[in-house]
């Protein structure tokens, strides 16, 4: 039995992943559990008056580690999966959840190091983005025109705060990188999949997809986690 914690992109929530939870939960034998992650912030309904960084968001997994079923933390059957964005805090939650956690999968996701953020692992593409909502809303990054009705606007301290690694993330057994590489354009992750595919305790595979990984399905995903 294995435990999902699944932690999406920016402007995303745990409703992203809820096929992924269905396929998981439904394994018949497996006795799968999965948690799709909602992070603080990007709720339906906010507390716009709460400060939220990059911390605030690895308390969030943390506390989705801790609330798993006791079987798996006594076994070290947590499995963290980060999509995008979703790779600092799962990292970070890791990193202090070492004993617990048998995986990490990073879904076309940033890879940090200790210090990193979001800003620096990304494009300059990426960052006109932000900086242009930013401006104009002061503490937010809203949704791409493209993207799920259901998207909200990112706080955009989560993307500038520099994680805190002390190194106890690299103990996890399996680390795991899907590239996705069909986009438009230059990957924002650049530095992410140089950094995946130089390390040799990450395996790297690659997928023939657009960065929204489960456009057409959980499928790839699924197949991707119960092989760990």
């Amino acid at each position: 039995m294995s435990h999902f914690v699944l932690v999406p992109g920016m402007n995303h929530g745990g409703w992203w992943y809820a096929p992924l939870v269905e396929a998981l939960e439904s394994v018949e034998g497996a006795g799968h559990t999965a948690t799709a992650v909602t992070l603080t912030g990007l709720e339906a309904e906010p507390d716009v008056d709460r400060r939220v960084v990059l911390d605030t968001h690895v308390a969030d997994v943390v506390a989705a580690v801790d609330a798993a079923p006791a079987a798996s933390r006594t076994g070290r059957d947590v499995v963290l999966v980060g999509h995008s964005y979703g790779g600092l805090p799962i990292t970070a939650a890791a990193d202090v959840r070492s004993d617990v956690v048998r995986a990490l999968v990073y879904l076309d996701a940033f890879v940090p190091q200790d210090g990193d953020s979001a800003w620096t692992l990304t494009n300059d593409e990426e960052r006109e983005w932000w900086t242009t909502d930013a401006r104009r809303s002061g503490d937010t990054v809203d949704p791409l025109p493209f993207f799920d009705d259901q998207a909200r606007p990112h706080p955009v301290g989560t993307l500038l705060q520099g994680v805190r690694l002390a190194g106890a993330w690299r103990d996890v057994p399996a680390q795991v990188f899907a590239e996705a590489t069909e986009w438009p354009g230059e990957t924002p992750l650049r530095t992410s999949i140089d950094r995946a595919v130089a390390d040799d305790d990450i395996t790297v595979v690659r997928w023939q997809t657009r960065h929204n990984v489960m456009h057409d399905g959980p499928g790839r995903v699924l197949e991707l986690l119960r092989g760990l």
